[in-house]
């Protein structure tokens, strides 16, 4: 009788609310710059900038991966879309030139904006052809993509080609000294919390429900007269977005934009990090991208070898946690 109370009582133990979880997280990563701005560390900052803007591009992908089913391999070329509009457009502002008859602006705002419409409009043409196919056809062509995007990059002397190109001063975001550790951080901080709640707000409505159902059970969708395609469709173009924007201010952040931005390792550090946090869970992505900033900082101290340290933590995660971090902490299961 002990023995089965103590087996009934042990889950029970072991669980903590999600809610409680995010906004520990949320909490630890808002005081995370505060500190260290406090602390005399800029450099700190800088690194919990670095973190948001991961997390950013993480919240990005896990609404078509862990709530949408789609394994692309391909993020990387919205994230370098995003990046290369911020270079581009501070470099036309800084010298004068216009951009396909446009000015160039060193406005964050604007420059979002374009970032965010640019990588949906080539995420729209890329889904379309794309999410007619799935499973390892879907990742591998979302890939070729990407790939195309980066030998553009490479073969576009104009804009750098393998060299990339610098951004000389980085660009000016309202009431924000964005050249200051803490006032970036914080920048990154708001633009990650506004992703956050979209994509809490897309995934609590009818839409997430449908976009689940059609990961889950497509023809029970399509039975009930929504069809599976325009759904994922319009998860896959939010998703670009979403992560062209953090590739926006990736570039700002170190002041440099190049083709390796583009390269499908980028896709694959972007996935690890959903996969380490929780695929399908709000805050996935922001724990795993945390913990990924600082196992390169403590590790890299240590060895140039540091990814065979993540490569163990991930390897435990998906043995022991398939939640990820997020699952271990809470014990709830994921969206659908």
């Amino acid at each position: 009788m002990a023995e089965a109370a103590a087996e009934i009582a042990a889950p029970a133990r072991r669980r903590l609310p999600e809610w409680a979880v995010n906004a520990a997280i949320a909490a630890a990563l808002l005081a995370w710059p505060l500190l260290a701005d406090a602390a005399g560390e800029p450099w700190w900052a800088g690194l919990a900038a670095k973190a948001a803007i991961l997390a950013l591009a993480g919240v990005g992908l896990n609404l078509a991966l862990g709530y949408g089913g789609m394994v692309s391999l391909g993020h990387a070329a919205f994230f370098g879309i995003g990046g290369y509009v911020a270079a581009i457009s501070a470099d036309a502002a800084f010298s004068g030139a216009g951009v396909l008859g446009l000015p160039g602006s060193d406005r964050m705002l604007p420059i979002w904006l374009a970032a965010m419409a640019l990588s949906a409009l080539v995420a729209l043409g890329i889904g379309a052809i794309s999410l007619r196919t799935e499973g390892v056809y879907f990742i591998m062509i979302t890939l070729a993509f990407a790939q195309m995007i980066y030998y553009l990059a490479i073969s576009w002397p104009a804009y750098g080609g393998e060299d990339g190109m610098p951004i000389y001063l980085r660009n000016g975001f309202p009431g924000m000294d964005t050249n200051a550790p803490l006032d970036f951080a914080l920048v990154c901080l708001g633009a990650l919390a506004a992703a956050l709640l979209l994509s809490w707000r897309l995934t609590e409505a009818r839409f997430g429900r449908a976009l689940i159902c059609a990961r889950m059970n497509p023809l029970r969708l399509a039975t009930l007269g929504m069809e599976p395609f325009p759904v994922k469709l319009a998860a896959f173009v939010i998703s670009a977005a979403i992560t062209g924007l953090a590739g926006a201010l990736y570039a700002d952040l170190n002041g440099y934009v190049s083709p390796a931005m583009l390269g499908w390792h980028t896709s694959g550090e972007i996935i690890v990090f959903v996969i380490l946090g929780g695929t399908g869970r709000l805050f996935g992505p922001v724990a795993g991208a945390v913990l990924y900033v600082w196992l390169e900082t403590l590790l890299g101290g240590v060895t140039v070898h540091w990814q065979m340290g993540l490569g163990l933590v991930l390897l435990g995660v998906v043995l022991f946690g398939r939640g990820g971090l997020i699952g271990l902490l809470c014990g709830a299961r994921r969206h659908g």
